[in-house]
């Protein structure tokens, strides 16, 4: 009889905490205006545990106490929970897929705009600025840059990186197909690597929660890689209703590799142009 009760006895600490799992996030929500209620609870459940064995605390409500009660302790969980940012130009195939997709259907557009959703560092925006630099496109294009978290939104605001980073980075620009010296889009500034303020001239820098907010204008590209894989299915549903509402006939929208368009109904909506980059041109 051991093993049943101890299969019992598991089964209630998990029920239990899921409850101070939704009660965390609640919380959040309430206090900081952060919604992070519709991600994949494994996703938030890893995360918190990694918070929490960092801390010392056992269970999920020693660390909810903490967190609405300490302010470095709220910052560290909503980093925590917020989207992890990419290196720049971490991945050669898309970027050259972009060169080839996205590029000339901007060209067509007297005024195109760009959204890069849940931009938590400098790297994804700057990293597309530099690419419609080079084909000619930068100084008609408005690039919106939004995200949840207003203070890892400023950080992205200020362009900076550090200066580690800085071969790797060039390394990457390289083999994505960059046509000058990486040094003339970035310099070093008190210790850290700066990304030109010419790349962040025409960004708008918005805070925006795809959870809570609604369509705020028409995008002829919209970029969202790799947050949807930690948003539950009612949550990912939406952010693809709020892409689709925010693009017009022949938009092209830029997920993950790994979050395809495969279920309706937006799969009759959009058309693959490049799905091995997660990259779909809407066509109704």
């Amino acid at each position: 009889m051991a093993a049943p009760v101890g299969g019992i006895v598991t089964e209630r600490m998990q029920t239990v905490e899921d409850l101070e799992i939704d009660l965390l996030l609640e919380g959040v929500y309430h206090r900081f205006g952060q919604d992070f209620r519709g991600y994949r609870r494994e996703s938030v459940r890893q995360r918190l545990h990694a918070l929490m064995r960092g801390a010392g605390l056992k269970t999920v409500s020693l660390l909810q106490d903490r967190v609405l009660h300490d302010d470095q302790a709220s910052t560290v969980l909503l980093r925590a929970l917020s989207m992890q940012p990419a290196g720049l130009f971490d991945d050669p195939a898309y970027f050259h897929a972009l060169r080839e997709v996205m590029v000339p259907w901007l060209r067509s557009c007297p005024s195109p705009k760009v959204w890069v959703a849940e931009c938590v560092a400098p790297e994804e925006v700057c990293a597309l600025a530099i690419l419609l630099n080079e084909e000619g496109l930068y100084d008609k294009t408005q690039i919106f840059a939004t995200a949840a978290n207003e203070s890892l939104l400023e950080e992205a605001r200020s362009g900076e990186f550090t200066l580690e980073r800085w071969p790797e980075y060039a390394d990457n620009y390289r083999r994505c197909g960059g046509r000058a010296d990486f040094a003339r889009y970035c310099s070093e500034t008190g210790g850290k690597g700066v990304f030109s303020p010419a790349l962040r001239a025409n960004v708008t820098w918005a805070q925006y929660s795809l959870a809570t907010d609604a369509s705020f204008n028409e995008f002829q590209f919209i970029v969202c890689r790799n947050a949807l894989s930690d948003f539950g299915s009612a949550l990912h549903r939406r952010a693809l209703q709020l892409f689709y509402d925010s693009m017009p006939v022949f938009g092209i929208l830029s997920v993950g590799n790994d979050e395809g368009l495969n279920a309706a109904p937006f799969v009759s909506r959009y058309k693959a142009v490049a799905e091995e980059q997660g990259l779909y041109r809407r066509v109704v």
